[in-house]
């Protein structure tokens, strides 16, 4: 591990317990511009660490301390994700700049990180999200190459075995529709957050595009269909067995 130190946190606020991981994409043309980006005082942004696409693990920031990665978010009723998290930016030029599948061994260097900070760390098994996740107004990282489902097998993140694949719309209707209160509800369980939970709008498009580029990367659409919501059933489903939903 690479030790680059960023002067860009401040202390978690009392009695925070990280049970969080965020993971981003740098989404610049080259590791080395993000790597600077991440310890420039003035861009005010950073992360724990970032892992090249080489597999090389740089550490930003200390665990203990709250990195400046989520921004604006908000997963399972909770706000400000900075508090409780730990973010991880993978370097990979994303979707503005030629956006490509992830490297295997940087993904293994994932992996081993990420072992390490469940050894230290009270992170429940579904307590991997992407940056998209937490902010769908507003990213798209690390987006729907990221390999998910290997890390879910590695005991990172939620799975479903769930065939996804029909891709045939469903009649989401307004806010007396109930295919729409149905879609509002599982994806609030499963932790996303909305504005307005009764409309068929831009925010429901986006969440679920999100949603699709983390568990039906096959086809990411931000359309409600039959494939979309056998997978989202089973997923909060799961959710609501942990007892840990709000």
């Amino acid at each position: 591990m690479i030790t680059c130190s960023s002067p860009n946190w401040d202390e978690r606020p009392d009695g925070s317990q990280i049970d969080l991981v965020v993971l981003h994409y740098t989404g610049m043309e080259t590791g080395d511009a993000a790597l600077l980006r991440l310890c420039d005082a003035e861009a005010k942004v950073s992360a724990h660490y970032m892992i090249g696409e080489e597999g090389a693990v740089y550490a930003l920031v200390p665990e203990e301390k709250r990195a400046w990665h989520a921004g604006v978010s908000s997963w399972l009723g909770r706000d400000n994700i900075n508090h409780t998290s730990i973010g991880i930016e993978l370097v990979n030029p994303g979707h503005e700049f030629g956006y490509r599948p992830f490297p295997a061994v940087q993904i293994d260097s994932l992996l081993a990180l990420l072992s390490g900070i469940k050894a230290r760390h009270k992170v429940p098994y579904y307590g991997y999200v992407g940056h998209s996740d937490i902010a769908p107004l507003r990213k798209t990282d690390p987006g729907e190459y990221f390999p998910w489902q290997q890390l879910a097998v590695a005991g990172f993140g939620l799975h479903s075995a769930v065939d996804g694949a029909d891709t045939a719309l469903l009649p989401v209707k307004g806010a007396d529709g109930v295919l729409l209160q149905e879609l509002h509800e599982k994806l609030s369980i499963l932790g996303y957050a909305f504005t307005d939970s009764k409309a068929v709008d831009s925010e429901t498009f986006m969440v679920l595009k999100a949603f699709q580029a983390h568990w039906r990367q096959s086809a990411v659409t931000g359309f409600y269909d039959i494939g979309t919501r056998a997978l989202l059933t089973d997923l909060a489903r799961q959710m609501s067995t942990t007892g840990e939903t709000q």
